[in-house]
């Protein structure tokens, strides 16, 4: 086969991230711990960049690379750049954070970034063993990262969970693949795609192996009944850890899902439309009512987590344009609200101090009236109240999924949405009608204050004016699938 270095230019983003990666792990190893805050400033600028050539690169149509297996569209081009926004944000969100905890250090941001360029692999494959091989480089960096605070036990804990079920699920995924290509005879979803549209492919293969292939799906997107890792995980790892967890790889695996399901096996929809019904229900029913029983915040947060991938599977399994531009804006809405939820753990920490349980939410009104609002705004967008942005979010995918037939289950969503929305406001309720057990001053970083104000306001300006960003779903989604 013929190489042409013209074959590089939509891989520009990842060669560059690969390139700086490498030259910050060695770097680091020069740097004392007073001067680690360059490592810091060379992994956002490594985003910027990557951000700039993506930007720059926009708008070229479908371009494929490496022999079909990669390809650069517009889909990839929106993702990408939600990937690289929410990792900087994670970066900034965690900086005081892991400073404390003794955190701060090459191996953190290094390993942030070798996920980032996993993510973007996945979200730029076109053929199974590129989905593959960005899928594992993600995964294996998360279980590091996890348990990075090596001397936690629960870290630890959390980490092998984590790896031993993400092997298991690895394992059914190559193993649909695997199936997927015997009935069919490629790897390339281009090629898989049009031997089902032509009605070749072995249908009893062919349907084993998508069983395998949405089992392992579902459980990188935490959805039930595949979804034990996700409370275990998100309460174990360190916050910064569980932030980039619940934000940035969930855009990676909504472009994997997008790549696979929408992209090679449209044809098999309802094969799998009516597993994604199941999942969907399971998931709704088992996230928002486990969540009422929750002590711990992040712990809430993680059974919130699953409620909310059950409501993207509602866009999913309507398996039209419609219904994967309203699955994208409800993934990217809900990335802006991970941030913020997370990320006010984050800004109410401090050393020796997690902040992580819902007492320490009590009375926040009085100790900081904006940061207690921020987080009112976060909790209302969770819920899908009005003129929040998750009111939109989950308003898109209703309709798409009624469009699509399936009113019962939209019936379903508007009533578990009705009991998810109770957790919520029980925090609103600590938060102003609780006495606070603790008047510390909250005095955070002036570049995090900043960040966490625009993310809460955030919620409330999409959902008055989320036009420009369903449009730019729409148009991405249009011109790539």
């Amino acid at each position: 086969m013929n190489f042409a270095l013209t074959d590089l230019t939509p891989l520009l983003p990842e060669i560059f991230l690969l390139a700086a990666v490498s030259f910050i792990l060695i770097f680091d190893l020069f740097l004392s711990d007073e001067h680690r805050y360059i490592t810091y400033i060379l992994s956002l600028s490594t985003l910027l960049g990557c951000g700039w050539l993506t930007f720059s690169g926009a708008g070229g149509g479908v371009v494929y690379a490496m022999h079909g297996m990669f390809v650069n569209d517009m889909l990839a081009d929106v993702l990408k750049l939600m990937v690289y926004f929410s990792v900087a944000v994670t970066m900034v969100y965690s900086r005081e954070y892991i400073r404390v905890r003794g955190m701060f250090q090459g191996e953190f941001f290094v390993l942030m970034l070798f996920a980032t360029l996993g993510m973007m692999v996945m979200i730029s494959a076109s053929h199974f063993l590129t989905l593959y091989m960005g899928l594992e480089l993600l995964s294996l960096s998360l279980y590091a990262l996890v348990a990075l605070q090596r001397d936690s036990a629960v870290a630890a804990e959390a980490a092998m969970k984590y790896f031993v079920l993400g092997a298991l699920a690895s394992g059914m995924l190559l193993y649909g693949m695997s199936m997927l290509y015997g009935a069919t005879g490629s790897l390339e979803i281009a090629k898989i795609a049009a031997v089902l549209q032509q009605g070749l492919g072995n249908n009893t293969v062919l349907v084993f192996g998508l069983v395998f292939v949405v089992a392992g799906l579902a459980f990188k997107l935490g959805v039930a009944p595949f979804h034990m890792w996700i409370p275990d995980v998100y309460h174990g790892a360190p916050t910064a850890i569980t932030l980039f967890i619940g934000t940035a790889s969930k855009i990676a695996a909504l472009g994997f899902v997008l790549r696979i399901l929408a992209q090679g096996l449209q044809s098999l929809s309802p094969d799998w439309q009516s597993m994604l019904v199941i999942m969907a229900v399971l998931s709704m029913a088992v996230g928002n009512i486990t969540a009422i029983a929750q002590t711990n915040f992040k712990r809430m947060l993680a059974y919130s987590t699953i409620s909310h991938m059950g409501f993207l599977l509602l866009g999913l399994l309507a398996a039209d344009i419609n219904g994967y531009t309203s699955a994208m804006f409800y993934m990217i809405s809900y990335v802006f609200m991970g941030l913020g939820s997370f990320g006010m753990i984050l800004l109410l920490s401090r050393k020796g101090f997690e902040a992580d349980k819902l007492d320490d939410l009590k009375g926040l009104n009085q100790r900081s009236p904006w940061y207690a609002f921020m987080l009112l705004l976060i909790m209302f967008s969770l819920a899908g109240i009005p003129p929040t942005v998750g009111f939109y979010a989950k308003l898109s995918v209703l309709q798409a999924v009624i469009h699509a037939g399936y009113t019962w289950l939209a019936v379903v969503a508007v009533i578990f949405s009705l009991i998810g929305a109770f957790y919520y406001l029980r925090v609103v309720k600590l938060m102003y009608f609780d006495k606070p057990h603790d008047m510390t001053p909250i005095a955070p970083q002036g570049d995090m204050r900043v960040l966490m104000s625009a993310n809460g306001l955030g919620m409330l300006v999409l959902g008055i004016v989320p036009q420009p960003l369903m449009a730019l779903c729409a148009y991405a989604i249009g011109k790539s699938l």
